[in-house]
């Protein structure tokens, strides 16, 4: 029998859960990918259709997902909360091919070669949906934001995917099983099943299948989101090399799941009360404490560049001259702004080529 250990997390499980689980390793302790998809994919009647596209947006994480109890099935320390973009994400058409001994991939109607890791990382995903058949699909997807640049990108393909190749089967999943296999080819993939405000829910069971997201009910017109990319190059290091980094390097981290936890509950209920102060505070505070984990790291990880920081410092002067804006920024260069729409020309004069996204209706 083989055994996955899973490293624990400091502040996350004690000494006391493994002298306990001790005794039981003569029982199977090892979850796959595969088991997973098994589980949700084993008994849903097989629908195949030739061609379907689906679509799944960006979602900015408020409250954010940073560190892993289990790498892979993509199980988090912290519950996370974030928002849909409605406008911006992943659209995906999984074509059934015929005769084919290998799957294709494009990406923004790019060939993607077999050797890169995009492609590889598809094909792996796909290979959940097949349970065993010798279906082959054609891959299109196209990301109307920068790819791997920190805004989230892995988390609208992953959940466009994760959608179409469903569909393409004929599998007819609910929320929460889409979910599910959306987090085990991204973790953030979860959130981007739904739209609107969106929690992650991170989980007790060994084998994830209470890691899932769901959507909040609540909406809030007013809000606004303002995208600043400042640069689409790929991020140097990737999300899951930063997050094992952080974890293993920093003791900054161990304080990390209890923050996050703290701010989760003070974000919903900033959300039910639309408390914008209280909300662009604790996000703007939640992202920064993440930051600051990264960057007490070792090797220090630091995603901000240059043009990150004088943005910031530009937010931080329109708080001082009375406009109520807030930031945020995931495992990249690229900044996000929060506030509400009567300030929107303010912003607009100081960032003018800020993206806004109204996130409701």
């Amino acid at each position: 029998m083989s055994v996955r250990w899973v490293m624990p997390v400091p502040g996350y499980l004690d000494s006391s859960v493994f002298l306990f689980l001790f005794p039981l390793l003569e029982c199977p302790l090892t979850f796959s990918r595969v088991d997973v998809a098994r589980s949700l994919l084993g008994d849903c009647e097989y629908r195949p259709v030739d061609v379907f596209e689906a679509w799944a947006p960006v979602n900015i994480a408020l409250c954010k997902y940073w560190g892993k109890r289990d790498a892979a099935l993509n199980l988090p320390v912290n519950d996370s909360l974030s928002v849909a973009l409605p406008d911006k994400g992943t659209r995906t058409r999984v074509t059934r091919l015929q005769g084919e001994s290998k799957d294709i991939v494009f990406l923004n109607d790019q060939p993607v070669s077999e050797a890169d890791g995009f492609y590889q990382k598809v094909v792996a995903h796909l290979n959940l949906f097949r349970l065993d058949r010798g279906d082959r699909f054609r891959i299109d997807t196209v990301n109307n934001i920068a790819t791997a640049a920190g805004l989230a990108s892995s988390a609208s393909g992953f959940a466009a995917l994760t959608r179409a190749t469903a569909g393409v089967q004929g599998f007819n999943l609910d929320g929460k099983a889409l979910s599910i296999l959306a987090r085990v080819g991204s973790g953030s993939a979860c959130r981007s099943v739904f739209d609107g405000f969106v929690r992650w829910h991170k989980g007790e069971a060994v084998d994830g299948m209470d890691s899932c997201a769901a959507p909040l009910s609540q909406v809030w017109p007013g809000l606004r989101l303002g995208v600043l990319t400042l640069t689409g190059a790929a991020k140097k290091v990737g999300s899951r090399e930063g997050m094992a980094r952080t974890v293993e390097t920093t003791p900054l981290y161990s304080a990390w799941p209890a923050q996050a936890e703290a701010d989760i509950a003070i974000l919903e209920q900033a959300i039910v009360d639309r408390d914008f102060e209280l909300l662009g505070v604790t996000a703007e505070h939640n992202a920064m404490t993440m930051h600051a984990t990264m960057i007490a790291s070792w090797p220090p990880l630091l995603y901000w560049e240059p043009e990150s920081v004088a943005v910031m410092q530009k937010v931080w002067q329109l708080r001082k001259d009375g406009v109520p804006v807030y930031l945020t920024m995931d495992a990249g260069p690229n900044v996000k702004l929060l506030f509400e729409s009567p300030v929107e020309d303010s912003i607009r004069q100081v960032f003018p080529d800020v993206e806004v996204v109204k996130l409701f209706p």
